[in-house]
C-alpha cells in the first residue's frame, strides 16, 4: 500500500511515468524486490498454494478497477475468503479425511483461470 501511488504512475508507461518524475528503474527494482521477497516468505510459511496469488488479484481487478490503493485490500480479503472456503470444502468433503487445500484452491480456480487465458487470446 506505501507505494501504491507509484505502481498507478507504472501502469501508465515509462515515458509518461518518467515525465511526472518518477525514476522508472529504480521503482521497478525496489517494487521487484519487495514482491519476490514477500512471495518467497509466504510460500515458505504457508507452502505451495501459490494459484491463489495468481486468481485473487484477477478477481479484485474486475470488481474495483485498477486503482492498488483499493485493489491491493480487495485483493488480501478476496484471497483470504477463497483460502477459508478451499479450507472449509477441504475438511469436509471427505470427513473424517481430508483432501490437499491447494487441490481444492486449484480445482476452484482453474476454471476462472482458464477464462482468463482464452479471454486474452
Amino acid at each position: 500500500l506505501y507505494k501504491a501511488h507509484y505502481l498507478n504512475i507504472l501502469q501508465l508507461g515509462d515515458q509518461l511515468a518518467t515525465g511526472l518524475g518518477t525514476a522508472v528503474e529504480r521503482e521497478r527494482r525496489i517494487l521487484l524486490l519487495a514482491a519476490v521477497t514477500l512471495a518467497a516468505s509466504c510460500v515458505a510459511a504457508a507452502g505451495g498454494i501459490a494459484f491463489l496469488g495468481l486468481i485473487a488479484p484477477h478477481v479484485a481487478r474486475r470488481l474495483t478497477g485498477p486503482r492498488h490503493q483499493t485493489l491491493i485490500p480487495v485483493s488480501a480479503f478476496i484471497g483470504a475468503f477463497l483460502f477459508l472456503l478451499a479450507d472449509t470444502l477441504a475438511r469436509n468433503v471427505l470427513a473424517p479425511s481430508e483432501i490437499p487445500v491447494g487441490l481444492v484452491i486449484s480445482v476452484l480456480g482453474a476454471p476462472y483461470f482458464i477464462y482468463l487465458l482464452m479471454k486474452t487470446n
